[in-house]
């Protein structure tokens, strides 16, 4: 079989997919059944346009997530309420992270003036994608009050253009902090997506469904969006305001609650460390139970867990910003540099420069062991095994 790509069909130039309507007899009971806010048909409103723009490993689950939501709203609806493309500034086959390519339409100044909503996809290196002609072409977009939007690692590309300023944002919450040290002044929420006029982002992954899931509510009302919804059996679609991550979501279902609110404490105390003694004297436990907890469930000390929480953050700091070593070892609670870079070898590999200088841009298996995936002896001899490499988690 030949390469694989999405985005281009015979006489089109790219995809633009408007639904057929659904067959009579089902037609007629999904309109007995619902009963619009508002009409919506494409015979009173014209079909909005969006673009999407791709980046370099965008994620494929990312990408279906805002996508199909259109599709199925249109084949509910029975009219053309959504219509899409997809632009890269190129206009070339655009590689996602799970191996296939898109094929694109190159960014052009004539149709900025059709287009109703821009959202771009970014994935792996997003923050590190610096591309003067787009953001020159986004501008115009904002200029015209147009939608932008971003998914995923997208917001980099939006905020380097300054057009996230003034707007209360979000991004994937692994990268949520080195942002926030890039764009100090960034209006950044732990929500899955935000709307904010005209600017709408979201974490990425099944995120973009729930914002996808809203915009349609918004537009053409409940109905509908429940529709879309129960078509791709997502029961419950969740709300703007849920945080991206809870205790509850980290796949450790037997972890009592004292375990869990430890967790969060090392996660909000990085830089200014807070010592296990108290810790465990905070929630009420003995020093001696809290370290039970954590050799139970981790295979290690409750000191063992915390240095790893504070290397995690190190690593996300040395591959989305430009910080020095030594200011990023301060930021993650190490009183010494070369102590840093001894734990941080242990943990990952390599020494924190050489992590730095040894990014990969065409890795094809990237490997982020996480904090609930890896535990004590067991993941050490997991990394002797196999070498770490440097690349970013992926939620697509």
């Amino acid at each position: 079989m030949g390469e694989f790509h999405f985005g281009r069909v015979p006489n089109f130039d790219v995809i633009s997919v408007n639904s057929t309507p659904i067959n009579d007899r089902v037609s007629k009971i999904l309109l007995l059944q619902r009963t619009p806010l508002k009409k919506h048909s494409s015979m009173t409103q014209e079909t909005f346009q969006i673009a999407f723009v791709l980046l370099p490993k965008f994620s494929s689950l990312t990408l279906s997530s805002l996508v199909e939501p259109l599709r199925i709203a249109n084949y509910c609806d029975g009219n053309p309420l959504y219509n899409w493309s997809y632009l890269s500034t190129a206009g070339d086959p655009v590689p996602g992270c799970s191996g296939y390519s898109v094929e694109t339409q190159a960014i052009d100044d004539a149709m900025v003036e059709n287009l109703d909503a821009v959202i771009i996809c970014g994935g792996w290196n997003a923050e590190r994608y610096e591309d003067p002609t787009l953001e020159r072409w986004l501008r115009l977009i904002a200029r015209r009050n147009a939608i932008l939007g971003a998914a995923e690692l997208g917001a980099y590309v939006l905020a380097h253009a300054g057009l996230l300023n003034g707007y209360a944002m979000t991004i994937h919450w692994h990268c949520r902090n080195a942002f926030k040290e890039r764009y100090s002044d960034a209006d950044l929420r732990d929500q899955l997506f935000v709307i904010d006029r005209n600017r709408m982002t979201c974490a990425g992954g099944v995120a973009s469904l729930d914002m996808m899931l809203a915009e349609i509510r918004t537009r053409y009302g409940h109905a509908l969006a429940d529709e879309v919804a129960e078509q791709v059996v997502y029961l419950a679609p969740r709300d703007t305001s849920e945080p991206q991550r809870t205790l509850q979501d980290r796949g450790q279902s037997a972890v009592a609650t004292m375990l869990k609110q430890a967790i969060e404490v090392m996660e909000n105390n990085i830089e200014r460390t807070v010592r296990i003694p108290e810790l465990a004297l905070s929630l009420g436990l003995s020093q001696r139970k809290l370290e039970r907890l954590f050799n139970k469930h981790f295979d290690c000390s409750a000191v063992a867990f915390y240095r790893r929480v504070r290397l995690q953050r190190a690593r996300v700091l040395l591959t989305h910003t430009d910080m020095s070593v030594l200011d990023i070892s301060i930021a993650c609670g190490f009183a010494s540099s070369s102590y840093f870079s001894k734990s941080y070898a242990e943990e990952f590999g390599m020494r924190p420069r050489d992590h730095r200088l040894a990014w990969p841009d065409t890795d094809k298996n990237p490997y982020w062991p996480g904090l609930h995936t890896v535990s004590g002896e067991q993941s050490a001899r997991q990394r002797r095994q196999r070498p770490l490499l440097p690349a970013k988690p992926s939620t697509g």
